[in-house]
């Protein structure tokens, strides 16, 4: 993974590991936030070797409603090729995840059917889209036969490794990458039956090099969609790549999130879809405790922290800041103070991002210390507490409630109690504060020493 530079900037890692930018003051601009949800993607992949075990209620929803709904419990019941059925095994695969219990019948149903599913990192939706394109091929016919467009060349590559591994025991089976730096001979054909690639290359394929026949596509995979369309021109290439295809392919888009904008591009890209969603999680803190502590200053949380850290044992603890510039700062004082810290920083290279949450993972640090960006979709199961240095709000000033619920809800995993300590540090941060407790209609407790031996209890 060391080529997976997704910046090209000049940055030199302190005496932690973390790379940080001497500007670092200056705060994340929109491409460089667009830019990390791809990196987030990549990370996702890195970090999950095996499969997330979701608790959210998959909602499916027919293009034809009279049709029955199939949903199987094992990969055997989808009549797989033997050899295809030995590389799922082989991937450590042994039953189907929630969203692969409904989304494989759809993909692999006579006559093809087109597919617009909501799923995260981690749920196994790769898989599945890769086991309906190897079941597509018809591995003696010498040119492209499935197309998947993936928004980075880092994303495409983790893609690419999974057709590998899958279609290991199908030697005859080849596969094409699209991406930037991949250079062919003008007038070349292609003979690789899949091919993956990033839109704008693939556009170029397709259309002015005319390395591909996209007439003759029989499966078209749009994968993170809501990263595709943060980024410039790829929206509108990857329009321009599915007008070429014939109008029987089969399209399968997939997305992390269903905003506004996602939705009407997926309809745009994908004709007369089922549609598979994740109904929102109940938004439950029953098993979290939540309090805060009163400051008058950045300092004064810092102390209040270090006291909160003497008084207990912590198994382990994320502490989210709003800057970049206020969490290395943070992470730089605890590190004086004795503490074993781990930093994420958007400055940092996406592997370097990986390797610092598997050190975390596996307890080599005992503190996270990361801004929202960084940390989105993170999954630490160990994490007892959950330390807000800075309230979220949004880019108005107003108390961002999701990301609350989403910070907090690291902790409590599962059933098992959790904690959560806000530091206040304003008349500004306490009305934040209320209109949290306002949203949630649940109360927030000041933290007082009496509290403690309480807490010591959830940590351990």
């Amino acid at each position: 993974l060391s080529s997976l530079h997704l910046k090209e900037e000049k940055t030199k890692p302190d005496a932690n590991g973390a790379v940080i930018k001497a500007d670092d003051n200056v705060e994340k601009s929109e491409d460089e936030e667009k830019e990390d949800r791809a990196a987030q993607s990549l990370l996702n992949k890195l970090i999950r070797s095996n499969l997330v075990d979701t608790t959210n209620q998959v909602e499916v929803l027919q293009r034809d409603p009279t049709s029955p709904l199939y949903s199987v419990k094992s990969f055997e019941e989808l009549r797989l090729k033997p050899q295809l059925l030995q590389g799922v095994y082989a991937m450590g695969f042994n039953r189907p995840s929630k969203i692969q219990e409904n989304a494989l019948p759809m993909m692999l149903a006579e006559p093809p059917q087109n597919l617009i599913a909501q799923s995260q990192s981690g749920t196994g939706k790769t898989a599945a889209f890769v086991l309906a394109m190897l079941s597509r091929v018809e591995p003696g016919n010498k040119y492209p036969q499935c197309l998947c467009l993936s928004p980075t060349y880092e994303l495409a590559l983790q893609t690419g490794k999974v057709i590998e591994q899958m279609g290991k025991f199908y030697p005859e089976l080849k596969l094409a990458y699209a991406v930037r730096g991949n250079k062919l001979e003008r007038g070349q054909k292609i003979s690789e039956q899949i091919v993956i690639g990033t839109p704008g290359t693939v556009l170029d394929w397709c259309s002015k090099l005319k390395f591909i026949d996209p007439k003759k596509i029989k499966v078209f995979v749009l994968d993170e969609a809501d990263v595709m369309i943060a980024t410039q021109g790829h929206q509108d290439q990857s329009i321009r790549i599915q007008r070429m295809l014939p109008k029987d392919c089969q399209m399968l888009l997939f997305s992390a999130t269903f905003e506004d904008s996602v939705w009407k591009f997926a309809q745009k890209v994908v004709p007369d879809p089922n549609i598979i969603k994740l109904k929102r999680e109940e938004e439950t803190l029953d098993t979290i405790k939540q309090y805060y502590v009163l400051c008058n200053n950045r300092d004064e949380k810092f102390q209040a922290l270090c006291n909160i850290y003497g008084a207990i044992t912590i198994a382990q603890a994320m502490i989210f800041c709003h800057t970049r510039k206020t969490a290395g700062w943070l992470a730089a004082e605890l590190s004086k103070e004795g503490h074993q810290v781990a930093l994420l920083s958007g400055e940092m290279m996406v592997e370097q991002r990986a390797a610092v949450i598997e050190r975390f993972r596996e307890g080599k640090e005992k503190v996270l210390v990361t801004t929202n960006v960084c940390a989105r979709g993170i999954d630490v199961e160990q994490v007892s507490v959950v330390i807000n240095f800075d309230l979220p709000v949004d880019k108005d000033g107003n108390p961002d409630n999701e990301t609350y619920l989403h910070r907090i809800g690291r902790t409590g995993r599962f059933g098992k109690r959790g904690l959560a300590i806000n530091m206040v540090d304003s008349k500004h941060s306490m009305n934040i504060l209320n209109r949290i407790q306002e949203h949630f209609n649940k109360k927030i407790n000041k933290l007082d020493t009496d509290d403690l031996d309480e807490i010591e209890k959830i940590t351990n």
